[in-house]
C-alpha cells in the first residue's frame, strides 16, 4: 500500500505545515526547515503516451489487416498487445471525453461532439468537475504532462481570447499545449493554439509544412526538454493527430504510393482485408463478413467516373494514414533514442470511431457541402481531381470506403449500435510491463476502461476529491488483468452505446442493437420517431460481426436486453434521444448556451482576430448588417473583415480602393458586390446591409454597401449558408486568415493597407423557421 497513502486520493496534495519558528536569527534555529514541493510520483513509475489517430475504422490499418500501410503500428503490436474487442463511442469528442475521464460519454455531459451541444445534461458539452481528467490525475501525482494535436472537449463558446480556460486542455490536467480545438484542421494552413494563445505556424506548405509532422516535432522537442530538466518526473504525452479526419490532406508522394491500389473496388477490397484479419488472427478464421449498408451502392453499380473518383480518394486516404503513422515512427523512435521505450506504456487508438461516411456515396472536395445535404457531381469532381490533397480541395472520400474500413463489421462513424461505428484497433506496448509482446486480447473492451488501465499500472488510486469536489464514480474497468492472460474472462460485462439515435446494448456476449439514422443523410427525416425503430439481437459467441440476426427467434431475450438498456440510459443521462446532426451545430437551434446572450449588435475593433463562430453573432438565416469605421491610403487593398474561408464565409475588403462585400457559398457560387467608386483617401464608413427573403434556412436576400451614408452599390446572393460557415476558420478583423474567403486576395498577406477602427456587426430577427422550444429547421434548402 506504500504507493496508495491517503494523500494520493486527494488532488491536489494539502498544503504541509512546514516546522515552526524557534528564533529570530537563522543560526540559532533549533528545529530544521525541509523544503515542500508537490506530491512525488510513486517509485520508478512508468511514462505514458496516448496517440489518436482520427476516423479510422477497425480494417484501416495494416496492423488489423487493412491496406493503408502502417509501419508504426505494426512494430508497437510487434512488441506489444492488440486488443480486438476495443470499443469507442461512433463521435470525435464523445470518445475523448470518455478517454480522458474513465467515465461514459453521457455521463460526463459528451452525448455528441462540442458543436452539438444542447441544453440536455447528458448533451451540455460540460465536463463536471466531479469528473476529474486522467492529466490532472497524473499531474497532482507528480507528472510531467502535454497534449499535441486535436482537442475536441471545450465548449466552442468558451474558445476565445477571454476563456474561460478551465476547459481548456491547460486548465484540465496539461502543463502545456499545441494544437487546435475543434473538430478538424486545415493541414496546411492551420491555425492553431500555444497553451490558450492563437498561434499560426511561420512555415507554410512551400517550406514543406505539414500539420502531422508539426505535431510530432512538438511532441518529440518537449518530451526531450523534460528529459533534460526534470529526468525524476516521469511524463505524459497526448497525442491526437488531426488525420485520417477530413480534409484529406497529403503531399502527392504519399497519394502515388497507392496509385492503382484500389481499382478494384471497395467490395474486392472487403474480401481481402477480411481474409489478411484471419491471417492475422484478430478475428475468428469463421468469421462472416457482414452485410453491405443498405442504400449503398456496390462498385460494379458505379459509373465509370464514379470508380475513378472513387478510387482515387481511397488512395488520398491512405496516404494521408501511412503519413501519419510514420510521423508517429518519429516519436517512438524518439523516446527509443531517449532510453525511455522500454518504460513507457504507449497507448496507440487507432480510431476515435469507426471510418466515417459522412462524404456520401460519391465523397466531396468540400465535406461542408454535404454537411448542408448537398452531393458534389463526380462528372464535376474528375475535372478538379487534382486537387485532392491539396490546400484547394477539403476533402473527404465516399462512404463505400468508410463500410470497406470498418470491415468485418456493418455500418460506420456514427452509428452507435454496429461495430462498424465502435470497434476499433487498440495496441496497448509496455516492454516494462508486458511479457511475450506480439499477441492479440480477446476481451470486450470499452474506451473507459483506458484510464483506469493506466493509473493501475502507474499505481495511483483513482482520487476521492480533486480540487474541492467530491468525484463521481469512475465507470471503467481495468484491463490489466489480461496483460499477462490471453484466456482470462472477460471483466466488462455490460456496455450501452448510443449516438445520433442510433443505440445498442452488450451483456454477457449477446447484444440487442438498432439503427435510427444513416450517416450520410446528415438531416435526419424529420418524421422518423424513435419508437418505430426495429431492434436486432446478435449472440456474439458464435456471430463475431453481427451478420445473424435472432431477434425473430428470441423475442425474450431481446426484450430483456431492451429494458436493460432503458436502465443504463437512464443511468447515464442517455435520454432525451437526439437524432439531430447538422442542425444542432447552429447554436440557436440546438438550444445550448449563447455567449452573445441574445445580443442583436457587437463592435469588434482593428486587430481581434481568431473569433470563432459561436464567439461571433449569428448572421444566418436573417437580415444584418456590417458597419466599418477605417481610414485607407491612396489605393487602398485588403480585408476588412472576413468569416469562413475558401470553403464557405464572407469577407468585406477593398480591392483597387473600392468596398466589395462576398459571400463564397461553399465554393460553388459566389456573389459580390462592388461600389462604382474607390474611397478617397482618409476616414470613411462603410457599411453592408443584407435583407433576407423570408422565413426558412438557407435562403437569399438583397445587398446594398453603402460609403459615408451614400448607397455606391446594389446586388443580390441567391443562396446562403444555413448552418454553419466552417469548423476550422474564424472571423478576423483586418485580414482574413487561413484560406481566404475571395480568390481577389491573397492567401496570405491580405491584411488592409490602412486602419481598421472598429467593425460592428448588426442582428435582425433569426428567420430560420425553428419554433422557440429550438425545434428543427423547416428544411429549406437553396441547392440540392
Amino acid at each position: 500500500m506504500a504507493d496508495f497513502e491517503a494523500g494520493r486520493y486527494v488532488l491536489p496534495a494539502p498544503e504541509r505545515k512546514q516546522n515552526v519558528v524557534t528564533a529570530v536569527g537563522i543560526h540559532d534555529q533549533t528545529q530544521p526547515f525541509t523544503a515542500i514541493g508537490p506530491i512525488p510520483p510513486p517509485e520508478q513509475a512508468p511514462n505514458v503516451v496516448v496517440v489518436v489517430l482520427d476516423d479510422l475504422g477497425f480494417g484501416s490499418s495494416s496492423a488489423f489487416g487493412g491496406p493503408c500501410r502502417m509501419p508504426t503500428a505494426e512494430r508497437l503490436a510487434g512488441g506489444g498487445l492488440r486488443y480486438n474487442r476495443f470499443h469507442v463511442n461512433a463521435l470525435c469528442s464523445p470518445t475523448r471525453q470518455s478517454l480522458m475521464t474513465g467515465r461514459n460519454c453521457h455521463s460526463v455531459g459528451m452525448g455528441g461532439t462540442t458543436e452539438m451541444a444542447t441544453a440536455a445534461p447528458g448533451y451540455s458539452g460540460f465536463r463536471p468537475a466531479s469528473a476529474a481528467t486522467l492529466a490532472q490525475i497524473l499531474q497532482g501525482n507528480g507528472y510531467s504532462t502535454a497534449a499535441f494535436g486535436k482537442w475536441h472537449q471545450t465548449p466552442p463558446r468558451e474558445i476565445s481570447a477571454v476563456g474561460p480556460f478551465d476547459r481548456w486542455p491547460t486548465g484540465e490536467g496539461f502543463d502545456t499545449f499545441y494544437g487546435f480545438m475543434g473538430a478538424e484542421m486545415n493541414h496546411w494552413y492551420p491555425q492553431l493554439y500555444r497553451g490558450t494563445t492563437p498561434f499560426e505556424p511561420t512555415r507554410r506548405p512551400e517550406d514543406g509544412y505539414h500539420l502531422s509532422e508539426d505535431l510530432v516535432d512538438q511532441s518529440i522537442d518537449w518530451i526531450r526538454t523534460q528529459r533534460s530538466l526534470t529526468p525524476n518526473r516521469p511524463f505524459f504525452t497526448y497525442l491526437a493527430m488531426g488525420a485520417s479526419h477530413a480534409p484529406l490532406h497529403v503531399a502527392p508522394e504519399w497519394q502515388e504510393k497507392y496509385k492503382g491500389r484500389f481499382d478494384a473496388g471497395w467490395d474486392a477490397e472487403r474480401e481481402r482485408i477480411l481474409q489478411r484479419q484471419k491471417e492475422l488472427g484478430v478475428i475468428p478464421r469463421d468469421a462472416a463478413l457482414a452485410p453491405w449498408a443498405e442504400g449503398l451502392p456496390h462498385w460494379d453499380e458505379l459509373s465509370e467516373t464514379q470508380r475513378t473518383v472513387s478510387a482515387r480518394f481511397m488512395e488520398t486516404f491512405a496516404g494521408f494514414t501511412e503519413h501519419a503513422d510514420t510521423q508517429v515512427g518519429r516519436l517512438v523512435e524518439a523516446l527509443n533514442e531517449l532510453g525511455e521505450l522500454d518504460n513507457t506504456i504507449f497507448v496507440y487508438l487507432l480510431g476515435d470511431n469507426g471510418a466515417s461516411g459522412e462524404g456520401g456515396i460519391d465523397g466531396t472536395l468540400n465535406e461542408h457541402r454535404l454537411g448542408h445535404g448537398i452531393a458534389d457531381d463526380p462528372e464535376q469532381i474528375i475535372t478538379e481531381l487534382d486537387q485532392l490533397g491539396t490546400a484547394d480541395s477539403y476533402a473527404i472520400g465516399p462512404a463505400g470506403w468508410a463500410v470497406a474500413l470498418n470491415t468485418p463489421y456493418q455500418w460506420t462513424k456514427q452509428v452507435a449500435s454496429h461495430f462498424g461505428g465502435t470497434r476499433d484497433g487498440l495496441i496497448i506496448h509496455w516492454p516494462g510491463g508486458i511479457t511475450g509482446g506480439g499477441g492479440v486480447r480477446p476481451q470486450f473492451h470499452h474506451v473507459i476502461d483506458v484510464l483506469p488501465t493506466i493509473l493501475d499500472c502507474v499505481g495511483v488510486p483513482a482520487p476521492s476529491l480533486v480540487n474541492g469536489v467530491q468525484q463521481q464514480p469512475i465507470e471503467g474497468t481495468s484491463m490489466r488483468y489480461s496483460f499477462a492472460d490471453q484466456e482470462a474472462p472477460d471483466r466488462r460485462t455490460t456496455q450501452y452505446f448510443e449516438m445520433c439515435g442510433n443505440r445498442g446494448i452488450y451483456h454477457e456476449g449477446w447484444m440487442a442493437v438498432t439503427r435510427h439514422g444513416i450517416p450520410w443523410q446528415m438531416i435526419p427525416d424529420p418524421d422518423r420517431r424513435f419508437e418505430n425503430d426495429v431492434w436486432e439481437l446478435y449472440d456474439l459467441t458464435t456471430d463475431w460481426t453481427q451478420s445473424n440476426d435472432l431477434a425473430a427467434e428470441h423475442p425474450a431475450k431481446l426484450r430483456r436486453l431492451q429494458d436493460l438498456f432503458l436502465v443504463e440510459a437512464a443511468k447515464h443521462q442517455v435520454f432525451p434521444l437526439d437524432d439531430r446532426v447538422t442542425e444542432r451545430e447552429n447554436p440557436t437551434v440546438a438550444g445550448r448556451i449563447d455567449l452573445l446572450a441574445g445580443r442583436r449588435s457587437i463592435t469588434y475593433h482593428g486587430g481581434m482576430r481568431r473569433l470563432t463562430e459561436e464567439t461571433t453573432p449569428n448572421v444566418k438565416n436573417r437580415s444584418h448588417s456590417i458597419t466599418a469605421d477605417i481610414e485607407v491610403v491612396e489605393g487602398a487593398n485588403g480585408v476588412i473583415i472576413a468569416q469562413g474561408g475558401a470553403f464557405g464565409g464572407w469577407s468585406l475588403y477593398l480591392i483597387d480602393g473600392r468596398p466589395t462585400y462576398h459571400y463564397n457559398y461553399f465554393g460553388l457560387q459566389r456573389y459580390q458586390v462592388r461600389t462604382e467608386n474607390p474611397l478617397p483617401t482618409g476616414r470613411h464608413e462603410i457599411r453592408m446591409n443584407f435583407v433576407y427573403d423570408g422565413i426558412g434556412a438557407g435562403l437569399g436576400g438583397a445587398v446594398e454597401v453603402t460609403v459615408n451614408g451614400a448607397v455606391d452599390g446594389k446586388g443580390r446572393i441567391e443562396a446562403t449558408i444555413p448552418y454553419y460557415f466552417s469548423f476550422d476558420e474564424t472571423l478576423n478583423i483586418g485580414v482574413d486568415l487561413g484560406t481566404p474567403v475571395s480568390t481577389e486576395y491573397a492567401r496570405l498577406d491580405n491584411a488592409l493597407v490602412g486602419l481598421v477602427h472598429s467593425v460592428r456587426i448588426d442582428l435582425g430577427e433569426d428567420q430560420s423557421g425553428q419554433d422557440g422550444d429550438g425545434g428543427k429547421y423547416q428544411r429549406v434548402m437553396s441547392a440540392q
